[in-house]
Order: C-alpha cells, then sequence, then structure tokens
C-alpha cells in the first residue's frame, strides 16, 4: 500500500449521513491492490505523479465558471465546501447536498466499487450535489457541473443524478485547468423507465492538472442516454466509464475522443453490462496522439446470460502523428448469450504521407494539408454530437489543439 493511500486511510471520519457507504469503502480500501504493472487495469498508467504529490486539501470557495459560448446553461461550480448553485430552477428539477436523504439512497448505488479511487471518492467526498428531474418532465436549458481545484490543492467531488420516468435532460461535466492540481470526480447516473439523458465530460486539463474520475450509468427499460467524452490528458488523467443496462430495450450510444501531446497521458475504460435483453450499444471512441504522448483504451462489453436480442458494437481507432507516441489499447467481447450481434475492433494508423504529399503539390500548406488528413477523423465524432451549440464551441477548441500538435 502506497504512502498516500495510508494518509487517506489516516483521514478521521467524516459525519454525515453517509457512514455507511464511507465505512463500507475504508474497509475495502484497506486491502486494496495500489496501481502498478502487476494490476492489469493500471498497467500502463503509472500514478508516480499522485505519489510524489504533495497537494492539500482545497480551502477556497468555487468561483464562477465562464460560459459555454453562447449556450445557456444551468451551472453547479464545485470546489470545496458550499458550491455555486443556479438560481431559478426549471420546475421539476431539485438541487440538493450530499447529505440529503435521497443523496443518501443513491450514493454509490450505480458506481461499481471495484475502482479504487472511486472508494477513495466515496470514503473523502464531501462536496457534491444530487439532481433530480421528475417523471415526464423536460429540461430545455444544459446543467452544466464545473469540477474547479486550484494550484495546489486535490478535491474530492460526486454528483449524483437521478432522472424519473419519461424526464429529459443534458448534463455536462466540464473540468479545465493547467495548474498543479488533483482533481477526483465521480458522477452517477440513475436511468427510470423511458428516461432520455444527452451527456458531456470535458476534460480539457494539460500539465500538471492531474485527474481521475469516472462516469457510472444505470439505465432501466427503454432509456436512452446518448454519452460523448472529451480528453486532452495531463500527467496523469484516467477515466472509468460504466453503463449497465439493467431493463429491456435500453439504448446507449457513446463517443469519446482524445487529443495527446508531450509527454501526456489520457486513460478510459469502458464497461458495458448487458443484463437485460434487448439493449442495444454502439460505442466510438478516436484519438490523435504525438510526440512522445500516450493513450490507453479499455473497452469491454459484457453479455449476461438473459441478454438475448442484443446489438452491440465497439471501435476504437487512432491516428499516430510521431514515432515517439504510444497507444495501448485492448477492446474485448464478453458473450453469454447465443442470440445477439456483437462487434468489436481497434486500428493504430499513422499519417498517410503520399496523401499528404499529394495534397501540397496542390499548393496546400502543410498544416492546412494536416487539418484535412486528420482532423476529420475526430470532427466526424464533434458533428455527431446532439448539442449542435455545443458542438460549435467545442470545434474551434479541438482544432487549436490538433494545430499545436502538428506544429511541434
Amino acid at each position: 500500500m502506497s504512502n498516500w493511500l495510508n494518509q487517506v486511510l489516516d483521514r478521521p471520519a467524516v459525519e454525515d449521513g453517509l457512514q455507511v457507504q464511507r465505512a463500507r469503502a475504508r474497509e475495502a480500501l484497506s486491502v486494496a491492490r495500489w496501481p502498478g504493472r502487476k494490476v492489469e487495469d493500471w498497467r500502463y498508467t503509472p500514478v508516480r505523479a499522485l505519489e510524489k504529490s504533495a497537494f492539500v486539501q482545497a480551502t477556497l470557495p468555487a468561483e464562477p465558471a465562464p460560459a459555454i459560448g453562447n449556450l445557456e446553461t444551468l451551472d453547479i461550480v464545485l470546489r470545496d465546501g458550499m458550491p455555486i448553485l443556479p438560481e431559478g430552477l426549471p420546475e421539476g428539477v431539485s438541487i440538493a447536498f450530499l447529505s440529503d436523504a435521497k443523496a443518501v439512497s443513491l450514493f454509490g448505488s450505480v458506481k461499481p466499487e471495484r475502482h479504487l479511487f472511486g472508494l477513495v471518492n466515496d470514503l473523502l467526498a464531501t462536496t457534491g450535489v444530487y439532481i433530480e428531474v421528475a417523471a415526464g418532465v423536460e429540461v430545455e436549458r444544459p446543467l452544466r457541473v464545473v469540477y474547479q481545484a486550484g494550484e495546489g490543492e486535490q478535491v474530492q467531488q460526486r454528483v449524483l443524478v437521478k432522472l424519473a420516468a419519461g424526464a429529459r435532460a443534458t448534463v455536462i461535466e466540464h473540468s479545465e485547468s493547467a495548474v498543479e492540481s488533483f482533481t477526483c470526480a465521480y458522477a452517477e447516473y440513475l436511468l427510470e423507465e423511458s428516461a432520455h439523458l444527452e451527456h458531456y465530460r470535458f476534460v480539457l486539463n494539460g500539465g500538471a492538472a492531474l485527474h481521475i474520475g469516472g462516469c457510472h450509468f444505470s439505465l432501466a427499460g427503454k432509456s436512452e442516454l446518448n454519452s460523448t467524452l472529451v480528453g486532452f490528458g495531463s500527467d496523469l488523467s484516467r477515466l472509468d466509464v460504466d453503463v449497465i443496462h439493467a431493463g429491456q430495450f435500453a439504448t446507449a450510444a457513446m463517443n469519446a475522443i482524445y487529443l495527446l501531446d508531450g509527454s501526456e497521458l489520457f486513460d478510459l475504460h469502458t464497461t458495458i453490462e448487458h443484463a437485460s435483453p434487448n439493449g442495444t450499444t454502439e460505442e466510438n471512441v478516436r484519438g490523435i496522439v504525438a510526440d512522445k504522448a500516450r493513450a490507453v483504451f479499455n473497452g469491454r462489453i459484457h453479455i449476461h446470460r438473459d441478454a438475448q436480442k442484443t446489438l452491440a458494437e465497439l471501435n476504437n481507432r487512432n491516428l499516430l502523428l510521431s514515432e515517439g507516441a504510444e497507444v495501448n489499447t485492448k477492446p474485448e467481447l464478453e458473450i453469454y448469450a447465443d442470440d445477439v450481434r456483437c462487434a468489436h475492433g481497434a486500428t493504430i494508423a499513422e499519417t498517410d504521407k503520399q496523401a499528404l504529399y499529394y495534397l501540397q503539390s496542390r499548393g496546400i500548406s502543410k498544416a492546412q494539408a494536416q487539418i484535412m488528413l486528420n482532423f476529420g477523423f475526430i470532427n466526424e465524432l464533434v458533428d455527431a454530437m446532439p448539442n449542435a451549440a455545443l458542438a460549435e464551441w467545442l470545434r474551434p477548441r479541438l482544432r487549436e489543439r490538433f494545430a499545436r500538435m502538428e506544429a511541434q
């Protein structure tokens, strides 16, 4: 066990309504294996940057977050202590703190306990919110959760979201920092019958802004999830995503993008559990990796014995822009039902030098030719985002980062 984890376990117990969950997390952590090359889920993702850190618990309050382009959002800003909450919530939408009885009942019910840092979050997270959308309510403005951490700070943040039967909402999780810090942020989503969630998670960090977290979804019958993840990487950046098809005819469409350069690391692990019949999953993950950066992707789809008539597809495509760039990818299918249609695949390719030469011979600059050849590779997933205004905000940011990668 590491000194970092020992320090976590030495902290005094948090006295709130979550004592049962926190005690369970403490017990599991006391026998947990610290990430290393012999731990399969962390084989390619060293946590030295965290072990060497000397972060202190955040003490400053949250600050208002810059707007996302012209998009009008209902902002919830988390740092430490009292969050900033939106004023004038729409009818049928409520926000409470983690100590609320409803939050206590949902806390940890969706997120699997196998995630070590998820258990750390269970033990330490006191800053967070419980969001509930009532049955049949459609929330027009997106709800944005902003994860903040200042220079030298570490934060443990938690979001719980419940969409009652037939509810529809958009939730954006947004983390963006380049200062030396550690954010551990987990979100749990419970979708009841026929609920619809449009979900985004942007981890647009860099440098020494360490980020470990996850999104965990439970889908009841006929519910729909459309999720887009975007990561820039840092000294340590890791997301774990779990989706449980708990009811029949649930649908999950998941896209993910990562753009990495320098010596950045981005690790994405996804697990899709088809536990009920007639479920559908389509997962597309694409990344561009430059310089000496490293991407890690592990995607697993598990079809349970009773999950007949399942349709599931998983694809991971990667583009390397330099000889030093590295991708470790492992898509997996585990199937125990016999009446299913499933497929998975992964590719790692380099820039087409002949096509690049051809475009340059036609008077197109190398930088523009690179954008034409390679940026479209990820722009397809941006075009697939249901929220056009959000896509318009994201596209130039991706283009700017891509141009910087090409310039190195």
